[in-house]
């Protein structure tokens, strides 16, 4: 089997300049935010109708489309990279603060959590 060497990884630095290039090559221009929130919406309900028909007890319907989840969170990914770019923000650098955040408030939080131990 040939397989062709694995893609770099991608940091949030260059997610966020690779959507930027892309609206403004392809895109035209970015949304307003409003709409980006709306279309974060739409996309976070498309994962949550895979998940819950994939993990949860929700059947497919005759006429459901079964959908891939990858593409779905990426899409997620997408709208919440351009809401970012909108807004002059760092993700990673948001990303950082927000797990420096998470680990000071929630060291224990966790561990003692009697609905965690199953």
């Amino acid at each position: 089997m040939n397989r062709s060497p694995a893609p770099s990884a991608l940091t949030l630095r260059q997610a966020q300049d690779d959507v930027d290039r892309w609206i403004q090559t392809i895109g035209v221009r970015y949304f307003s935010e409003l709409t980006n929130l709306a279309q974060l919406v739409e996309e976070v309900g498309e994962v949550a109708r895979i998940l819950s028909r994939t993990r949860g007890e929700q059947s497919y319907k005759s006429t459901d489309e079964p959908g891939e989840l990858a593409d779905e969170l990426a899409d997620v990914l997408f709208v919440t990279i351009c809401l970012a770019n909108q807004s002059g923000i760092d993700l990673t650098e948001a990303l950082r603060a927000n797990l420096e955040k998470k680990t000071s408030r929630d060291k224990d939080r966790h561990r003692n959590n009697e609905k965690l131990r199953e």
